[in-house]
Order: structure tokens, then C-alpha cells, then sequence
């Protein structure tokens, strides 16, 4: 006999990346509820479940703006994950048909990642929210399943990059120095690079132009500012 539940409901959840010259960030939410062991608080991607007259990109900038205050970015839907166990613990659904009022049976989300630079206000406008820049490498256990779709999301990331290295300027402030292009390529592959070797590779793009200005009131050695000519590269790759 075939199972029967309640229809699966479908919701949009938002792997947002910025970086701020040293770690890679990914923007969370905190989420706190009541279960059997207490009062808790952990967090999670911004996500929710969309409304049924409302397409998937529509929900997902919809909820972003609710939960972050953040609008005006170039979401990419990446992946849909829909495991009939994707959430683990009861607390999960309890809480999320508590946030929505409704019964939730299976729940399948698409998800969508931008990478944006970090200097954008969060003021979220959803009660009982708080979005923050976490670390990437220090987000410890997420709701639900949202560490796998954290990952899926910096995989998803790595190979554009691999294919189009634009999108790392994305991340980057309008001018940067090239230790901060290196410290982004290796914050997102995870591996160091040999310095000398990326130098050669750095001054060889025409598209990175180099600016009179400089890094002041710095410690070290004041680095020269550059900036990512977007027409340039976009000539030399027709």
C-alpha cells in the first residue's frame, strides 16, 4: 500500500557569501523556539516556505528582504533539496509550523546563492530575527539540513569561479589590493597558493588596473589599490 502524508510543501532558502578581506563570511539568521529540552538557539539560512501565488524567484527575494533588509542582488538558483529526512530533528518541523501556522509534512526547498560585498546594512523587519556575518568556518550545526546546502552552495561557487573568475570582484570592495584577491581565492578553494606564482599571474590581467592610491595607516608596508575593469575582461573573453 502506498504511503500516505501530507502534501510536501516548497520552500526557498538564501546561501549568501560576502568577505571582509580575511574569512569568507555567509550571512545566517538566529532562530529560537521552545522544544522537550528547553528554550533553544541556533541558526539558519534565511529561508521560509512561499506563498502559493508567488513564483521561486519572487519567494526567495521576498524572504531575503523580510529576514535581512537586504534587496537589489543577483540571486542564482543552484540546487533543490528534497531528502525525506532533511529534517533530522523534531524541533525543526515544530518550529517551522509554529513560524508559519500551518501542519508541514515533507518539505522540499529550492536554493539560491549570490555573492555580494559585505558592506550592505542588515535590518531585518521579520519579528523574532537577527541576521548576522558568521565566519564560514566557525557556523558549527545549522538548522535542518542547511550545513549541506551551505556546502552545496560553496561547491556550486567554486566551479563558476573556475569558469569565470568574475564573480570573485563580486566580493571584493570596488578597490583591493592584490593580498586580498589572494586571500579571497584561497578563504573559497581552501588551499594556499604559491604567492610568487599568483604575482605573475596577478600583474598579467589587463583587466586589473592598478590605481595611484595606497593603503595608509597600516602597519606593514602600504599596499597598492586596484580595481577589476569589467568591459576590458569582457572584450578580451568574446
Amino acid at each position: 500500500m502506498q504511503e500516505t502524508s501530507l502534501y510536501p510543501h516548497v520552500s526557498v532558502d538564501c546561501a549568501i557569501f560576502g568577505f571582509d578581506g580575511e574569512q569568507l563570511k555567509i550571512l545566517l539568521i538566529t532562530r529560537t523556539g521552545e522544544s522537550e529540552e528547553g528554550r533553544y538557539s541556533d541558526m539558519k539560512l534565511p529561508g521560509s516556505v512561499i506563498y502559493e501565488s508567488e513564483n521561486l524567484d519572487d519567494a526567495a527575494y521576498r524572504v531575503l528582504y523580510e529576514l535581512t533588509g537586504i534587496k537589489n542582488i543577483y540571486l542564482q538558483q543552484f540546487r533543490s533539496f528534497g531528502s525525506p529526512d532533511r529534517t533530522k530533528h523534531p524541533r525543526d518541523i515544530v518550529w517551522l509550523e509554529n513560524a508559519i501556522h500551518m501542519k508541514i509534512g515533507r518539505i522540499i526547498t529550492v536554493a539560491y546563492v549570490a555573492l555580494i560585498k559585505i558592506n550592505q546594512k542588515l535590518r531585518g523587519f521579520a519579528d523574532g530575527y537577527e541576521a548576522h556575518w558568521c565566519n564560514l568556518s566557525e557556523i558549527g550545526q545549522l538548522a535542518f539540513d542547511h550545513n549541506e546546502v551551505v556546502e552545496g552552495a560553496l561547491n556550486y561557487v567554486r566551479k563558476k569561479i573556475e569558469e569565470d573568475p568574475t564573480g570573485m570582484y563580486e566580493l571584493l570592495p570596488k578597490k583591493f589590493t592584490e593580498a586580498e584577491l589572494r586571500n579571497l581565492h584561497e578563504v573559497i578553494f581552501g588551499e594556499k597558493v604559491d604567492i610568487r606564482n599568483f604575482h605573475k599571474k596577478f600583474i598579467s590581467l589587463n583587466y586589473i588596473i592598478p590605481l595611484e592610491e595606497k593603503q595608509q595607516n597600516v602597519a606593514h608596508r602600504a599596499a597598492r589599490y586596484y580595481r577589476f575593469d569589467k568591459i576590458i575582461y569582457n572584450k578580451s573573453h568574446r
